[in-house]
């Protein structure tokens, strides 16, 4: 008897999982070999289901470009990176801001998305427009359910976005580091990666956090079992701890 097909949601979960490993794996070698060469391109083009592959670039959101956004090196990136920004372009039109969730979060992630885009993308390849939410959930809400939403917008934490997002990290540094050892202690490493990650921006940005950031990196890795979404948070958080103060 045939094997029954393989499920469309698990052909997404796969090719999410496959992108965040290549990603991280650039970022954590710090060379320009990985997505920045352009296998964010190729790696779209030699999936066997391309419109999975272009989902996962959605699903990533800003982060499968987070290696231009944190590369050091004094080049212009706008050639080097051009083709996977083309990537991205065809991923937002296959799938529009708004097709994978009419959330809040969603609306975040894909105008950062749109942002770190317009820096490697010509004018002529016409993105579709991500637009600012106007709603910012959460501020009212007590550090367990903030910093669970935080952690949920994990992807927003690169250099030079700002947004009322970013100013109530800023504000709440405290909280974050309440979420991120909560998490660490519930063995959602997912979660604290992602909340380590916010302090190594706002660490970054002058704001000093009550952690130790480089000991719960270690901590997070050294525990979780290394997964893919899990590498690519604390690869994007080790290059923030490494990289200058913010341009801001």
């Amino acid at each position: 008897m045939p094997s029954p097909p393989v499920r469309p949601r698990a052909d997404y979960a796969a090719a999410v999982e496959d992108l965040a490993g290549r990603v991280a794996g650039c970022l954590a070698d710090g060379s320009r070999v990985g997505i920045g060469a352009g296998p964010l391109a190729r790696f779209v083009d030699e999936a066997a289901d391309r419109r999975a592959a272009l989902a996962a670039v959605r699903v990533l959101g800003p982060d499968v470009l987070a290696p231009a956004v944190l590369d050091a090196a004094e080049v212009d990136p706008t050639e080097v990176y051009a083709a996977d920004g083309a990537v991205v372009v065809e991923a937002l039109r296959v799938f529009p801001p708004g097709s994978l969730g009419a959330t809040p979060e969603a609306g975040w992630r894909d105008w950062a998305t749109g942002q770190v885009l317009a820096r490697w993308v010509d004018a002529a390849a016409d993105p579709p427009d991500t637009p600012r939410p106007a709603e910012v959930p959460g501020s009212e809400d007590g550090w367990p359910r903030w910093s669970a939403w935080a952690a949920r917008l994990a992807p927003l934490a690169l250099p030079d976005l700002d947004s009322a997002v970013h100013e109530q990290v800023r504000r709440r540094t405290r909280a974050l580091g309440r979420g991120a050892v909560r998490a660490m202690l519930r063995r959602d490493y997912l979660s604290a990666a992602r909340l380590v990650r916010w302090l190594a921006l706002a660490s970054r940005d002058g704001h000093r956090p009550d952690l130790d950031l480089g000991v719960a990196v270690a901590h997070i890795e050294l525990h979780s079992g290394s997964g893919p979404r899990v590498e690519l948070e604390t690869a994007i958080t080790r290059r923030l701890l490494r990289c200058p103060g913010s341009r801001r």
